[in-house]
């Protein structure tokens, strides 16, 4: 077994340890920040800051990717959450009532996802870490540098910012979006592979809430709909407006817009926000009064742009050997789409698989450790930069438009761009693939279309999957309009909702 050393004990970080800790290596986790709160995790989650991680409380959620990890690979960790408190959330509870096509195929036991904050399940996460006999969790201490073996050519562990050196075969970057294995690896001479980045373009703003009363045990009580079935909302055509459920009665609202909107700059303070979400469909049950109890306030974030970060392809010279980055310091694709907890679950078990597989990893091993990141990462960040573009020109060219007269109904509110209504139909794409939009449309009629779709959004099959299977294309391509346009609240007009943000009283 191998002695690894974790620069950062964050939830990737955390992952990692687990994946390792479980099968005997030697792991030492070094987090440069305090250590969390004792007590409850669902208390200790109330309490919790964490300056170094200002998306620490933002709004998450485990995919149906991640509560599949958990329960095969770690099955007492996910009991131990939903003791916490969180709640199981069955996709199939929002298929469609207009599927004519296979609809019991809509009920894949596969599309489960967990509504949870990301404090709680990092607790839990930390204390089985913290259980574990070869691991050893140190915080205060960031590392500084690489310490490469005799050659060059491979970690032989880091130097912290104190001096301390620290040996280890295997380095694992879990440093978050700021990646410092990039700074390392240009200050020991090695050549930065370049990333591949496209912007988010969006700016959001957040509040957790928590509803009066006993905290709920299932989804039956709850005050509203999750017409998405792990959350409620969408993203409509000029903004986005998502709930989330969580554990202990807690919920997120997160309502997102085009970064340098300035007319919605009012969504920071707490009554704007809450008038606006309150006409946003299927949020307004639980912003009406008497419902839920703000918890502290309205937290703005620029989303991070979508990265791919370049990685030593393991040839000579490109990378010492050893060094794996996980999580964010790997890839970071727009948390619009919620998957950041589940790659990192993903990503830290099948590194944990990698290392398992044969001797110390050697310029080989590096070179397996690029081809994981590339098979596992790059699908993800691909969809998401391809999305991106689209919906940044159609959320500014919604926002130039404030007539009272715009009021779009989305497509089944899918985590992907919309058509806009009235516009012709958007053709299929030069490879031949169906559009988002089409698939969206067929997910309506088709059951197997519909699980498709979920299954990629809840990130348990890669896209290429879901619009290069020839089965789910010939489905798209003869999937009939459904008998009656199913009936879905319209997002407010843009009008509206300025009109709404304009309520600026701090609350």
């Amino acid at each position: 077994m191998t002695t690894a050393v974790i620069a950062g004990g964050g939830f990737a970080g955390l992952a990692a340890a687990l994946a390792l800790g479980e099968r005997g290596h030697r792991v030492i986790v070094l987090e440069p920040g305090p250590p969390p709160p004792e007590g409850p995790p669902g208390k200790a989650a109330d309490d919790w800051r964490q300056p170094l991680v200002p998306q620490l409380r933002q709004p998450h959620i485990l995919n149906s990717l991640g509560v599949r990890v958990l329960a095969r690979r770690a099955p007492r960790l996910l009991d131990e959450v939903r003791a916490e408190g969180a709640l199981p959330l069955w996709l199939a509870a929002a298929a469609p009532p207009t599927l004519v096509r296979s609809a019991g195929a809509a009920a894949d036991p596969e599309l489960r996802a967990l509504g949870v904050r990301r404090t709680t399940l990092e607790l839990v996460l930390q204390r089985a870490v913290r259980a574990l006999p070869h691991v050893r969790l140190r915080y205060g201490v960031k590392v500084q540098e690489l310490v490469l073996a005799p050659g060059g050519r491979a970690v032989a562990g880091v130097v912290t910012a104190d001096g301390e050196r620290i040996a280890a075969e295997t380095v694992v970057d879990a440093t978050g979006r700021r990646a410092a294995h990039r700074n390392w690896l240009a200050a020991a001479g090695f050549p930065l592979a370049p990333d591949l980045v496209e912007p988010s373009g969006i700016r959001v703003f957040s509040r957790f809430f928590r509803l009066r009363g006993p905290a709920p045990t299932d989804v039956s009580g709850l005050p509203g709909f999750l017409n998405r079935g792990n959350a409620a909302g969408g993203i409509w055509p000029h903004y986005a407006a998502v709930l989330h459920p969580a554990d202990g009665g807690i919920f997120s609202v997160s309502l997102g817009v085009p970064t340098g909107d300035r007319p919605t700059a009012g969504l920071r303070h707490g009554r704007g926000f809450a008038a606006a979400a309150r006409i946003s469909p299927y949020l307004g049950p639980w912003m009406e009064p008497g419902v839920a109890t703000p918890l502290g306030p309205v937290r703005t974030m620029a989303h991070p742009p979508n990265i791919l970060r370049g990685l030593p392809d393991g040839t000579p010279g490109s990378g010492p050997a050893g060094l794996f980055p996980v999580g964010d310091a790997a890839c970071v694709t727009d948390p619009i789409f919620g998957r950041g907890l589940s790659l990192a679950l993903a990503h830290a078990f099948a590194l944990a698989d990698l290392l398992d597989a044969g001797p110390p990893p050697g310029e080989s091993g590096s070179g397996a450790g690029r081809a994981l990141s590339d098979r596992l990462l790059r699908p993800w960040y691909e969809y998401a930069a391809a999305d991106a573009p689209a919906r940044i020109a159609h959320w500014r060219a919604a926002a130039s438009d404030t007539s009272d007269k715009q009021r779009s109904t989305p497509v089944r509110a899918m985590p992907a761009r919309t058509a806009p209504t009235g516009t012709a139909p958007v053709p299929a794409t030069p490879s031949g693939r169906p559009s988002i939009e089409q698939v969206a449309a067929a997910a309506l009629v088709d059951g197997r279309v519909w699980r498709g779709l979920q299954r990629m959004l809840m990130g348990l099959d890669t896209p290429d999957v879901l619009f290069d299977t020839p089965d789910l294309r010939d489905r798209v391509r003869t999937a009939p309009p459904p008998s009656a346009p199913p009936v879905t609240p319209a997002p407010p007009s843009r009008a509206r909702l300025l009109a709404a943000v304009s309520e600026t009283k701090v609350v």
